[in-house]
Formats: structure tokens, sequence, C-alpha cells
């Protein structure tokens, strides 16, 4: 598979078959995604890849939180500026109604929506997942490299014919995704990203991005 072809069939898919993934899969594709640029070389990321056991515990911790009514810990970081201003509100909103509304959830539907959220901490029924730890004195062009890299991984999983959806949303629960990884405590979960063969009878909506005029300025 070409770059571009990767790039373009690259999606957050969000639901998998329950298909393993072999191991050796995974290590080729991070041995060769370490090659990702990164400043001075720093490499900033640690990752811990879960499957069988571990991850299904993982699922059920965070589960059995969310049917108790436990909305998460303490942020560890802001996802999103305090407040999101045009036009980012409007690509929020083009996601929204895409992600939602293919599956008849409107805006004001706040249960349907927590239900689908909550496939988020199934990993959407993938067998595989993967966190993404850095260090939290890492300024932030280092987050910037941890992007590059992930970015990376997941256009080598399309080369293995292979699919993926990274989740910030894990941070959400970070102290349960702690309790089964046990990261060292200068560590800071990022993201997690469910890894897996795509369910093929699930039609996944392709996001409209914004157009070249809107975020390319050629100047001559």
């Amino acid at each position: 598979m070409d770059v571009y072809r990767a790039v373009r069939t690259r999606q957050s898919v969000r639901s998998f078959t329950g298909r393993p993934v072999p191991r050796e899969v995974i290590e080729r594709v991070l041995r060769a995604a370490a090659d990702a640029p990164s400043g001075s070389n720093l490499q900033p990321w640690s990752v811990y890849v879960l499957s069988g056991d571990p991850l299904a515990t993982l699922k059920k911790a965070v589960a059995e939180r969310v049917a108790g009514g436990d909305s998460g810990d303490d942020r560890e970081f802001a996802i999103y500026p305090p407040t999101v201003r045009s036009p980012y509100v409007e690509r929020m909103e083009i996601l929204g109604e895409a992600r939602y509304g293919s599956l008849g959830i409107t805006r004001d539907d706040v249960i349907g929506r927590a239900r689908v959220r909550a496939e988020n901490w199934n990993c959407f029924g993938a067998g595989t997942a993967l966190f993404c730890y850095l260090d939290r004195d890492m300024p932030p062009p280092r987050w910037a490299d941890v992007g590059i890299y992930l970015q990376t991984v997941m256009l080598l999983l399309r080369a293995e014919g292979l699919d993926s959806c990274a989740q910030e949303a894990w941070a959400e629960y970070h102290r349960s995704v702690a309790e089964v990884i046990c990261p060292p405590p200068e560590r800071m979960l990022f993201c997690g990203m469910s890894i897996g063969y795509a369910e093929p009878t699930v039609t996944h909506p392709r996001i409209r991005r914004a157009p070249l005029s809107e975020t390319v300025t050629f100047i001559t």
C-alpha cells in the first residue's frame, strides 16, 4: 500500500471484529514507527500494548466505573481550549453530525450519546489496545513528536491491513489504566488506541475536512 492510499484509507474505526492481531505484526509496526522524527532524537513516547486478560481486566474496570456514574479522574491536561471558537466549533459540529447522525442519535439525546461514548472503553470490540505515555515535564513541541509518532503507527497499521482509532478518551480514566499498566509516576497517559480488523458490515462515515484554502496559505 503506498503512502497516499494509506492516508486516504486511514480513519477512526469504531467497530472491530474479534479476530486477534498477531503480536509479530504489532512488533513490526512499532519497530518501523520508531523512525518517526523527534526533536533532538528524544523519542518522548512510551508505549504499552495490551491484549488478552490484561485488556479484558481494564475494560471491565472502566465499564464498572461508567455504569456506576463515575465521570472519570481529574484531567491531567486540557483536550480543548476553554472556549472553542470558529472555525473549530463548526468542525466539531461536522464530526458530531456524522458520528451520531449516522446512528440516528440526535443532539439532545444525552443518554444515546453517552452510550455511544462508552464504547470507547470497550475499544469498540478490538482485542488489542495501545496506550501512549510521555513524561510530565515534556513541553508542547515534544507532544508534537508524539502526534507524529502515533500517525506513523496508524499509517503502518493500514499497510498491514489493520485499522485503528486513537482515543484521548482513555485519559479520562487514567487511574484505571495505570492500575493495569503500572507506569512510572513521572509518566502521564496521553491517549489510547484501539487496533484490529474493521467489522466489514459496519459503514464508517468519512468526516469532511476543511478545504485547503481554509488551512493553507501559499506565499509566492
